[in-house]
């Protein structure tokens, strides 16, 4: 497909040569522009001239977002403002007004009350002797408490690494060690999972609960939190700690899909920055009330959503954990008009049965990330949602994008007018090492419109727009940054290359898989801009001489299996080229026919997509951000001594699907069956 980019440009030059010589030859300048009109549109300029037509209007309000966001982000970074104090602004302005309400429990807390909180968290931890940069561990579930106490460290100048709930013994050990915390912060609710691991933590490191424990579950070095914090003082703090909006505000942990998990510095100015560009990218406004339910250790519930809140003084609902039947019940009843989803949450309110409350709600937009492209009408017709924002990012990059106008499948977009005006660009890689593609001056090579690749974001450490902070551990974050991508010799970071593992207790780096045999996020764009996420590298392989891809697959047998859960990934079969198809599917009830099913398959996927292998298993195993974990399926592949799952073989030859008991294992494992 040609380049309208890089057509235009010459096709314009020509005109405006051809209108600068009649004119000098004498001809008016109605019929030199005429002429100059047809020499650009003959040159190819009418493509230009359509991507203008068609895009103007969405880059222009783009461009109003990302200049309001960079105007706002100077402003506080010259006042050497962090993100308490722009808080502190909100409660000065509505201090009775709803700041977070804990839907679970019915607790709500004004501006005010989560002030006096936070105060309270950051004098008691000065009174302890602990100092600015001191780091501090926060192991609680999703309640206003979480927002208090990280607040509140940051009112101190302290640093919280936020740890994810569902880590048990070694991983959450590692983390703790790496954040090189000085304390740890636990909900009741995770007393057992401490107590646990108490006596690998080392004694230096003091524990706190947060509620009550009750007298059977006190442990002898465990401080209770909550009568510490009542003895406290509300008042802000004397002398607050002179941090602007480089600092650091908090670690965030990646979900350690590929190796245990990495510790992300976020910096006052990056909360800002990703909360001030929902805000804006959607015209959210301070009377909007805003659904969380999702986990609090994670930058989408903790930025973009209780954002809102300490940012802009919306009212933020939070859910500890995601209810599908409670969703839309929950909406009605706070009068919700925005909600978040990630991952596979979108698909989970499909599968609910009609309810009276889903129609009643006042949900205007859903923000997030992970809605598949073949329900995405589904939902929002069904449940009357005007707008989805669907973003890509991560919480340490530089070059998120976002779809500001609804375009259907699209996760966001770089202006085709404007390409410069935010340096990002999509990139050629191998699609199967992930590796970048270079020039003969060795600069990556840009995407045409409709070729996959990888998108990269400019580095500029002074501009809090293109900064990148990395982790803790530095060799992660020297993974994540590539040289001479847009011009010699310049940084740049690579947006969806995973690094693996982040680190030894002992400050040492572990051992790495090189950068190109780990997986990535593959991207396309077409010719207006909009960019659509494709499988991630490793979520393809090829069978019968075609590219299979997993998520189109899963998205067919869940649609006719009632949106049920279902993760398709390639194995290897011994003497037979490329992968053949599995499907693992929860049927916590055995209900499930394989051969009904695969009549149903023979009408909606071609012959090399259908799943050669089943299992049926009581659940899909998923991250703490509903996406489906493949992993552990992958390693254990169709062999009947891995698991005790029903597991069933696609005889072709036959038409139907045979129990794969060790009989018939052997058989295919010897070439008996043809594939």
């Amino acid at each position: 497909m040609p380049n309208p980019r890089m057509r235009a440009p010459g096709a314009g030059s020509a005109s405006v040569a051809s209108l600068v010589l009649l004119w000098l030859l004498g001809l008016p300048w109605t019929w030199s522009t005429a002429v100059a009109l047809g020499v650009y549109v003959g040159g190819g300029g009418w493509r230009f001239l359509r991507i203008v037509c068609k895009t103007a209007r969405r880059d222009l309000f783009g461009l109003f977002v990302l200049m309001r966001v960079r105007l706002e982000l100077r402003w506080h970074q010259r006042a050497r403002h962090t993100i308490p104090q722009i808080f502190q602004e909100v409660v000065r302005r509505q201090p009775e007004h709803l700041a977070l309400v804990d839907a679970g429990s019915g607790v709500c807390w004004t501006f005010a009350q989560l002030d006096a909180y936070s105060n309270a968290v950051a004098n008691l931890f000065c009174h302890l002797g602990y100092t600015p940069g001191d780091v501090v561990a926060i192991f609680l579930e999703g309640r206003p408490e979480f927002v208090g106490l990280w607040l509140g460290l940051a009112k101190a100048g302290m640093e919280a690494a936020l740890l994810n709930v569902n880590l048990r013994r070694e991983p959450l050990i590692f983390c703790l060690g790496t954040s090189g915390a000085k304390a740890l912060v636990f909900g009741r609710e995770l007393a057992a999972v401490v107590a646990e691991v108490s006596g690998q933590l080392g004694k230096s490191l003091v524990k706190f609960c947060s509620g009550d424990m009750g007298p059977e579950g006190v442990l002898p070095d465990i401080q209770l939190l909550d009568p510490l914090l009542k003895e406290a003082s509300t008042a802000p703090l004397a002398q607050p700690p002179g941090k602007g909006m480089d600092d650091r505000l908090f670690y965030i942990y990646t979900s350690g899909t590929t190796g245990l998990p990495k510790a992300a510095i976020v910096v006052h100015s990056r909360y800002y920055r990703i909360a001030a560009f929902t805000h804006h990218s959607y015209s959210m406004q301070a009377a909007d009330v805003l659904y969380d339910c999702l986990p609090l250790y994670h930058s989408a519930g903790n930025i973009i959503g209780v954002g809102q809140c300490l940012i802009y003084g919306l009212t933020v609902v939070l859910r500890k954990k995601f209810s599908a039947s409670r969703f839309w019940d929950d909406c009605v009843k706070y009068n919700c008009t925005v909600v978040q989803y990630i991952g596979e949450i979108c698909r989970y309110l499909l599968k609910q049965p009609v309810s009276e409350a889903e129609g009643r709600h006042r949900v205007r937009l859903a923000v997030g990330n992970g809605l598949r492209p073949a329900i995405w009408e589904e939902f929002t017709e069904r449940f009357g949602v005007r707008q989805v924002g669907e973003f890509y990012g991560a919480t340490e990059c530089n070059c998120s994008i976002a779809n500001m106008d609804g375009k259907v499948g699209s996760c966001g977009f770089n202006s085709r007018i404007l390409p410069n005006v935010y340096p990002i660009r999509l990139v050629k890689v191998n699609e199967d090492t992930m590796e970048l593609l270079r020039d003969a001056q060795g600069l990556c090579i840009p995407c045409q419109a409709g070729e996959p690749g990888l998108l990269v974001g400019q580095i500029n450490q002074q501009d809090p727009l293109r900064r990148f902070d990395g982790y803790i551990s530095e060799s992660a974050t020297s993974r994540k940054i590539t040289h001479s991508v847009f011009r010699k010799g310049d940084s740049a970071y690579l947006s969806g290359v995973q690094t693996l593992g982040a680190g030894r207790r002992d400050g040492r780096s572990p051992s790495y898989l090189p950068l190109s045999s780990l997986p990535g996020d593959v991207l396309v764009m077409d010719e207006l801009g909009y960019m659509y996420f494709r499988d991630r590298s490793g979520d393809t392989f090829r069978w019968r001489g075609e590219n299979v891809s997993t998520t189109e697959v899963e998205g067919v047998l869940s649609r006719l299996l009632g949106q049920t859960d279902v993760a398709v990934y390639g194995v290897a079969v011994p003497g037979v080229e490329g992968k053949a198809g599995m499907a693992a599917i929860a049927d916590p009830h055995g209900q499930l026919s394989p051969n009904a099913l695969y009549q149903e398959l023979q009408k909606v996927l071609a012959p090399y997509a259908r799943p050669i292998f089943l299992r049926l298993l009581p659940q899909v195993d998923t991250t703490g951000t509903f996406k489906i974990q493949k992993t552990r399926l992958q390693h254990e592949g169709f062999d009947p001594r891995q698991t005790s799952d029903r597991l069933f073989f696609l005889d072709l030859k036959q038409g139907h699907y045979l129990p794969l008991d060790q009989g018939v294992y052997t058989r295919i494992c010897s070439g008996a069956f043809s594939l």
